[in-house]
């Protein structure tokens, strides 16, 4: 019996170490199936995904598009103002993101996103990207971490400022962990987990999940060949709620 019971619990991990392996290598998509119960679905993008045509992105079954404005202080993506213009002729609803970098003024990057984006009146929340960049991970322990999570919370503060609304926080978990964690539990997440679904250990604290970058699709030509995809966690009409009207606060 016992003999038995060894070679069971042997299978189960050699079960489990091949699933794990391909889902890291991504050979295995469990994502995928845990996305698919949402009802609303998009895509971001910067300039990495080259000329987008829009009106056949509109046709790929998605419903909103997060594309990248601004980085830093002074920094525009070269890709935006063609992306803004043209998503503008869809019905696909769609707002800017702003990639936060950990060596500028929080007050400074919010005048570049604002400056550069202008009105969001009929468009979607703004979104601060806030992950490691630049190898700036395996040197952590180099960083002043109070200094760069007082600069985000000036970045957010003034974005909120001038559009009446709490910016949306995207990040990954290292991130989240060593600077949103504790400090800005009042703002909305969009959680980036290609492995797996970030109701594991983040249930209800998510608004949106990156589930996948490696999607395709033929409406855009550029360096990078693949595109991330997005799924909202609430309903249709909570996501057209995340919509904003002129002079209103949410």
């Amino acid at each position: 019996m016992r003999h038995k019971k060894k070679i069971i619990a042997f299978i189960s991990l050699l079960i489990f170490l091949i699933l794990t392996f391909f889902t890291i290598t991504k050979k295995i998509r469990f994502n995928l199936l845990f996305a698919n119960k949402y009802e609303i679905r998009g895509v971001d993008v910067s300039h990495y995904q080259g000329d987008i045509d829009w009106g056949k992105m509109a046709d790929e079954n998605i419903d909103f598009a997060y594309i990248k404005a601004t980085e830093g202080s002074s920094h525009v993506d070269e890709k935006f103002r063609t992306n803004w213009e043209n998503i503008a002729r869809t019905d696909l609803c769609y707002g800017a993101y702003h990639f936060f970098s950990f060596d500028s003024a929080g007050e400074t990057q919010a005048q570049n996103y604002i400056s550069t984006v202008g009105s969001l009146d009929g468009k979607l929340i703004p979104v601060v990207d806030v992950e490691y960049y630049g190898g700036k991970e395996s040197r952590k322990n180099e960083l002043d971490r109070k200094a760069i999570t007082k600069q985000l919370g000036v970045l957010l503060r003034a974005l909120e400022e001038e559009y009446h609304t709490k910016p949306i926080i995207y990040t990954t978990y290292s991130a989240y962990h060593d600077f949103i964690e504790g400090a800005f539990n009042e703002y909305d997440l969009w959680i980036r987990n290609v492995y797996y679904t970030p109701d594991i250990g983040m249930k209800g604290r998510w608004l949106y999940w990156q589930y996948t970058d490696r999607a395709k699709f033929d409406a855009y030509a550029g360096e990078e060949s693949y595109i991330d995809m997005n799924v909202f966690a609430g309903s249709r009409t909570e996501f057209l709620n995340m919509l904003l009207l002129s002079g209103s606060d949410r």
